[in-house]
């Protein structure tokens, strides 16, 4: 099992399908590291040998940030927005979706279950 910023990559997968196990690479990067280290897309992970592995790692290593340091700059950079203020920190803020979306019906995801509120009981005369 091949073992990339410590991730294992699944075995019976293809070469470009299986980088993107990894946090920051998608299937675009997975295909420019793959073509810049001279690998084939269709060769499947257990495939690879200790040459081309060692290749894909430093390539990855050198240009690209993943995992745990992608992982972190995006929450600072969250928290950036929350510390200044803005209109996405705020609705970072309150757990409401920050990208436009509408709030009434379909905000279930990032709202959370539903929270009832009990009817006002009205006063007997």
């Amino acid at each position: 099992m091949a073992r990339i910023a410590g991730i294992d990559l699944p075995k019976n997968k293809r070469g470009v399908i299986g980088l993107t196990y990894i946090f920051g690479i998608g299937r675009q990067t997975a295909a420019y590291i793959l073509d810049k280290a001279g690998i084939s897309e269709d060769v499947k992970v257990q495939d690879w040998n200790d040459d081309q592995l060692a290749a894909i790692r430093t390539i990855i290593n050198d240009e690209l940030k993943v995992e745990g340091a992608l992982r972190s700059e995006v929450q600072l950079n969250i928290k950036r927005l929350m510390d200044i203020g803005c209109y996405r920190g705020l609705r970072h803020r309150k757990h409401l979706p920050v990208r436009g979306q509408r709030t009434k019906n379909n905000t279930r995801t990032r709202k959370g279950k539903r929270k009832t509120v009990a009817n006002k009981k009205k006063a007997t005369k």
